[in-house]
């Protein structure tokens, strides 16, 4: 039975929430979430503990570099550049460090050997660059992963060269963005199903990928989450579960 993980457990330099599941169930399963360009680990702390996943521990991880020019918050991509004609900072940047991050310190260093986790019973939650995030950290694991749910996020550039051959990755993902104004295009799509063997994707009829505004828009997710968590609720302590 894997253990809840502790924030004591994790690098001093990294910055993370840790959210346990309700009632003071066993975690079975591990949601990490990524937060969005700018953005900061509080980001997802009160989302995550509205969810009240049932038998689930949620970490909200903050990115590993600041924003420069002291404009606060956080960002996952290996450089800072502007699109000048859109006012705007770029999401696609590279994410070599922050996956390196993810893999080693979080997922495989205290996750998976020393609270007993298998990379089956974690998932991840990206918004934006940090779905982005998300999509590359899964792809630098050779193990399936519980699913990867990315907010107008999609698959970074240099995700696109990572496969030297036509094996595709066997981790389900969804990808949720508005119907205009979304970086969830019909070639991003493309471009994940190129990667992923499960894409999912679903369009909200309003602009922009923004974070859900109704239950409407959340279902899908939580269609998703139900599908993709575990749980040994009536289980006996003693079982085996056979693979």
């Amino acid at each position: 039975m894997p253990q809840q993980p502790r924030s004591s457990y994790f690098e001093a330099n990294l910055q993370l929430d840790i959210i346990p599941p309700p009632a003071n169930q066993s975690p079975i399963n591990v949601l990490v979430f990524f937060h969005g360009l700018g953005d900061t680990k509080h980001a997802f702390a009160q989302l995550a503990q509205q969810l009240k996943l049932p038998e689930t521990v949620c970490i909200c991880l903050q990115a590993p570099s600041p924003l420069p020019f002291d404009l606060g918050g956080f960002h996952w991509g290996d450089d800072i550049t502007f699109d000048q004609s859109a006012e705007t900072m770029d999401y696609d940047t590279g994410f070599e460090k922050s996956c390196r991050v993810i893999r080693r310190e979080i997922i495989e260093k205290v996750l998976i050997e020393k609270c007993q986790y298998k990379a089956r019973d974690i998932l991840f939650f990206g918004f934006g660059q940090g779905g982005m995030a998300a999509i590359a950290a899964t792809l630098n694991f050779k193990d399936v992963l519980g699913g990867v749910v990315s907010i107008g996020g999609p698959l970074p550039s240099s995700s696109l060269h990572t496969k030297g051959d036509e094996r595709k990755n066997q981790t389900p993902v969804t990808v949720l963005g508005g119907a205009s104004r979304s970086l969830i295009t019909q070639s991003a799509l493309t471009n994940l199903k190129r990667v992923f063997q499960v894409v999912e994707y679903v369009k909200w009829p309003r602009e922009g990928d923004g974070m859900p505004r109704n239950r409407e828009e959340m279902l899908p997710v939580m269609k998703f989450l139900a599908q993709r968590l575990r749980s040994r609720t009536g289980v006996p302590e003693d079982a085996t579960e056979i693979i």
